[in-house]
């Protein structure tokens, strides 16, 4: 499928996970019957609150089977944000997981990069205190192109991308919990970015509301190849809406052939952990 509807949904999502699941459910539903054939959500979209660890889930589990049904129901891929996961680790990971319109788990990514700031006479946050870091970069093959897999902070390491990008990516997924402080100056400027670099159409629903620790920026995107902001999200829950075009990377990358020219013969960038599924 060269051309399809895409939707990206914003939530404000909070401590009542049915609740927030139900949200998920009711824009899928509408985005759904307007065409979109795939379906993404923010980072966290389960559970956001002062217990996260102890609303971690396996993979799959109560939240993945909940939106299986829903492929199933609509005949859609949907990407699930990302939820906490339990694994065999003391810290669940940051896990995102695709669906096929069979319900079935078809890629599954942990977030690589951990949030960890310690500011002298400033705040500090770390990530890595609720967190398990993934050790894999994350690829599918879908009928829907070669879709690249991340989650929120790893947007700031453009060398992850490239990585996608030279492994065939051609839709980058940047499901985000973003606050308004970096929000309002960076998260515009990177996605676009990351999108013209690569020659790539960037999809990035995002978290908006008050949060525990932090105010959500929202603004959820959906980024062309040539770095055009083709959907942007207002400021309260929701979902957006852009055509997919494939045919669009091609023509882009013959327009500037940016990843054809690199100089491998000075520098390289590669990485032994990908995983395509």
């Amino acid at each position: 499928m060269r051309k399809f509807m895409l939707a990206a949904i914003q939530l404000d999502s909070q401590s009542d996970k049915q609740k927030n699941l139900a949200a998920a459910a009711g824009f899928i539903e509408e985005a759904a019957a307007k065409g979109a054939k795939l379906v993404a959500m923010p980072e966290t979209m389960n559970y956001i609150g002062p217990e996260y660890r102890q609303n971690g889930e396996p993979v799959p589990g109560p939240t993945t089977d909940f939106f299986a049904k829903l492929a199933v129901k609509w005949g859609i891929w949907i990407h699930c944000g990302s939820i906490p996961e339990i694994y065999d680790q003391e810290k669940p990971y940051n896990t995102t997981v695709l669906l096929n319109p069979q319900g079935e788990i078809v890629a599954k990514y942990q977030k690589l990069h951990m949030f960890d700031v310690e500011i002298s006479d400033g705040p500090s946050y770390k990530e890595s205190d609720d967190n398990s870091p993934g050790q894999e970069i994350v690829l599918a093959k879908t009928e829907l192109g070669i879709l690249g897999l991340s989650i929120c902070y790893d947007i700031r390491f453009g060398e992850m991308y490239r990585i996608m990008a030279l492994n065939g990516a051609q839709i980058l997924f940047t499901p985000a919990c973003f606050t308004m402080n970096t929000g309002k100056d960076h998260w515009e400027t990177i996605l676009r970015a990351r999108a013209i670099e690569n020659s790539c159409y960037v999809v990035s629903p995002g978290q908006i509301g008050i949060k525990p620790k932090l105010q959500a920026y929202g603004k959820s995107l959906i980024v062309d190849p040539w770095g055009n902001v083709i959907a942007k999200a207002s400021d309260r829950p929701g979902y957006v809406m852009a055509e997919i075009d494939l045919d669009m990377i091609d023509f882009v990358r013959a327009q500037v052939p940016s990843l054809q020219n690199r100089r491998t013969d000075v520098y390289s960038i590669s990485s032994d952990k990908v995983k395509i599924y």
